[in-house]
């Protein structure tokens, strides 16, 4: 399936975070915190100003981003997590 996002908004593969189990604790999947660090798939054409010009998105397929923790819209397909999210709420390009 290839999906292309519309105007300023982005998809992001969210990455997984290692797993550290201290004392042998295993913490139940409901209880782990979102990642907040994933991978561009496919970025959008960019917003337009209100005189019609398009502005470049700063991020291009491949670059790693960090983003807030409640940042976009969870999507799953296939089996893989995906945001959904504006180009203005990602923190960094890592």
């Amino acid at each position: 399936m290839k999906m292309i996002p519309l105007g300023d908004r982005v998809i992001v593969r969210l990455l997984e975070q290692e797993e550290n189990k201290k004392g042998g604790i295993i913490i139940p999947d409901t209880a782990k915190e979102r990642p907040q660090e994933g991978e561009i798939v496919a970025v959008g054409k960019g917003r337009r100003t209100n005189s019609g010009e398009r502005i470049e998105p700063e991020v291009k397929k491949g670059d790693r981003v960090l983003f807030a923790k409640y940042a976009g819209n969870e999507i799953e397909i296939e089996s893989t997590k995906y945001l959904v999210m504006k180009e203005d709420e990602i923190l960094a390009i890592l």
